[in-house]
């Protein structure tokens, strides 16, 4: 098999193999009931299952507990960091209501999936999709729409250009109708710096 070919797998797999064969051994050579010893055995076997699980959900749990979304405000300059899965998130207030958005300079403008949509108060079904964006997924029917403020921090831009997809989009973009409003937006490694 390919991944035994792999020396760090390997040591990891001995050492697992060691690690169990002394906490079997024991248990086993502890003068105890075998109820008790089978009792301990499994509480083991189960915190080493939680452990192999946590290890598995290691980028999920990273994310809920410390959300990459935080910015640094100073100035005229806001600074986003890279999330776990490479892309730069913002979370900004829509109409008032926090929402967190994909950094996207591909897009044209703002584009919200109807989730969001509905959080921030736009019925998505009573909308006109008769505009169309192209996708990497192909063509996707979107409803143009106008958000009222748009909040980064301390800047807030008024009368926003925006859409609502029709199609399934996990997580809504910002795009250039909202990214003019700065004059530089620079990357440098994990950072994204938006500069007035």
């Amino acid at each position: 098999m390919a991944v035994l070919d792999d020396p760090d797998t390997i040591a990891r797999l001995a050492y697992l193999s060691l690690l169990l064969v002394f906490v079997a051994g024991y248990f086993f050579t502890a003068r105890r009931s075998l109820g008790r010893t089978l009792r301990d055995v499994l509480v083991w076997v189960l915190i080493f299952a939680m452990a192999v699980i946590a290890y598995g959900f290691r980028d999920v749990i990273w994310r809920e507990l410390m959300p990459r979304t935080a910015m640094q405000v100073s100035g005229d300059t806001v600074e986003l960091r890279r999330d776990t899965d490479g892309h730069f998130r913002a979370t900004l207030a829509l109409d008032g209501v926090p929402v967190t958005l994909v950094v996207d300079t591909g897009a044209s403008q703002i584009v919200l999936s109807r989730a969001d949509a509905a959080r921030i108060g736009i019925g998505a079904e009573a909308l006109d999709y008769s505009g169309r964006a192209r996708t990497a997924n192909g063509p996707v029917a979107i409803a143009p729409v106008v958000l009222r403020t748009v909040s980064l921090g301390p800047f807030t831009e008024r009368n926003v250009r925006a859409s609502v997809s029709g199609g399934d989009l996990h997580s809504s973009l910002l795009g250039m109708s909202y990214l003019r409003h700065f004059a530089r937006i620079e990357i440098s490694g994990d950072t994204m710096r938006l500069v007035r």
